[in-house]
């Protein structure tokens, strides 16, 4: 069996274990465009798996269908080995996906407790027409949180986010998807636009999430980036499932084959030779 089209167990796990999350036969269309077409995709526990494809493979339409932001017009979903409906946004943090898009949605002119803690904040008690946020309480769990993610290059939790690097906010906007305590979280494009010293701290992240046990989906272009952090590949090409990969088992020359579809060619071409 060629690997690429082989369905073997995810780096880490165990054959038998059970899949956090497995999606089979996800298909979405935007009036005439496929955007998905019959895509089976699975992710465990204490497991990165890197979605990539070119521009247009589908991935970011995978990703909000799973988020529940862009729903699936037909397929099956199971969290846990049980069925799972992933209809709106609420269903999947229900379940306990986070999703982290690339534009981040910071505000900037807010500092990053206040970021952390937006829509969510701790209650310190009321007055008479006032609710008063128990800052003191934001301020200590902010300091933890990024501290257990060795985020350890920002200054002061009171800083605004207009003040921060692009790492930097990519970190406050990944410890922010874990306040909810989520048990697979999806970056896209984490370390885009990033210089080498903040994609490595990202990589680092990425990394720890992993150690804590929690499934971890990551959309990139970039295959240095992908092999660094990934267990396994999984190739989307014109909206279809096109191979998943081992990533230590495989080349990033075989990825990009897979990517552009010579692989398909090469098959193409020896059937016909023989």
């Amino acid at each position: 069996m060629d690997q690429s089209q082989s369905t073997a167990q995810p780096s880490g796990t165990d054959s038998g274990s059970q899949p956090l999350l497995a999606l089979k036969g996800f298909t979405k269309s935007f009036g005439p465009v496929a955007a998905l077409t019959d895509v089976d995709f699975d992710v465990s526990r204490g497991e990165v798996v890197a979605l990539v494809g070119d521009n247009g493979a589908g991935k970011s339409t995978l990703i909000k269908a799973v988020s529940g932001a862009q729903p699936p017009d037909s397929g099956d979903a199971t969290w846990d080995g049980r069925p799972a409906r992933l209809r709106t946004p609420h269903d999947a943090t229900s379940l306990g996906i986070a999703t982290v898009y690339q534009d981040l949605a910071l505000a900037e002119n807010l500092d990053v407790v206040a970021n952390l803690f937006l829509g969510q904040e701790e209650i310190a008690g009321t007055i008479p027409g006032v609710t008063v946020l128990d800052e003191t309480a934001m301020e200590k769990k902010a300091v933890e949180l990024l501290s257990s993610l060795g985020v350890t290059t920002l200054r002061s939790v009171r800083t605004e986010v207009a003040m921060l690097s692009g790492g930097q906010r990519q970190a406050v906007a990944i410890a922010r998807s874990l306040l909810g305590d989520p048990e697979l979280v999806m970056l896209d494009e984490p370390t885009a636009a990033l210089g080498i010293v903040q994609t490595a701290q990202i990589l680092k992240l990425i990394k720890r999430l992993r150690d804590r046990g929690l499934g971890v989906i990551v959309i990139s272009h970039n295959l240095a980036n992908v092999f660094e952090v990934a267990d396994r590949i999984v190739v989307l090409r014109l909206g279809r499932l096109a191979a998943t990969f081992e990533a230590e088992d495989t080349s990033r020359e075989r990825i990009v084959a897979s990517i552009t579809g010579a692989d398909e060619q090469e098959r193409a071409t020896e059937d016909t030779q023989l």
